[in-house]
């Protein structure tokens, strides 16, 4: 599986490239930032991450792209810019048919550290070592958007099974365990 990791931002755009399969040994296949200048006209900027984007999925041709999902933060032009950025990523995926998964950094942070509240460091140290690098990517960015990428190569073949077996269920269900609304002037 070769996943596309995205750690949205205006001003920096982590982008990072994982190989590989749940149990096995990752490989990194490319790490950077795609950069926009603070000064310039967000449509301008947007159109710049779009093209960054376009760039990675061009070169390394990914099965996946898994994008951090935005939470609240006390900062809403922060915010605002993430979503943005985030949205620009997914639709890039969208347009080429690639599947987009949503992870939220809690969820990286526990997939990749083994803790929900890991700190930048922590995540940057873990992505060293689980992807055999000399030293860990920066800016960190760069490394949260290889953490999603492994993230989303570990999670996904459990988070597959569980929607295929519901998916299951909901057609095999059988008529009786269906509840029909009552029509009008019928009492049960």
């Amino acid at each position: 599986m070769r996943v596309l990791g995205v750690d949205p931002g205006l001003t920096r755009c982590g982008v990072g490239v994982v190989e590989g399969v749940a149990g096995r040994p990752l490989t990194m296949l490319g790490v950077g930032v795609v950069r926009t200048p603070a000064d310039a006209e967000l449509g301008q900027r947007l159109v710049a991450v779009e093209q960054g984007i376009e760039r990675w999925l061009d070169e390394h041709r990914p099965e996946f792209v898994a994008v951090e999902r935005v939470f609240s933060q006390h900062n809403v032009r922060t915010v605002m810019g993430t979503a943005q950025a985030s949205a620009v990523a997914m639709l890039c995926a969208a347009r080429r048919g690639i599947p987009v998964a949503l992870h939220t950094p809690s969820e990286v942070k526990a997939a990749v550290t083994g803790s929900g509240r890991a700190d930048k460091a922590q995540v940057g140290a873990m992505v060293t070592r689980l992807l055999r690098l000399d030293a860990p990517p920066r800016p960190a960015d760069a490394a949260d958007a290889l953490a999603l990428a492994i993230c989303h190569i570990w999670r996904a073949p459990a988070q597959n099974r569980l929607q295929q077996a519901v998916a299951l269920h909901a057609t095999r269900a059988p008529a009786a365990h269906r509840s029909p609304l009552p029509s009008k002037g019928r009492t049960p």
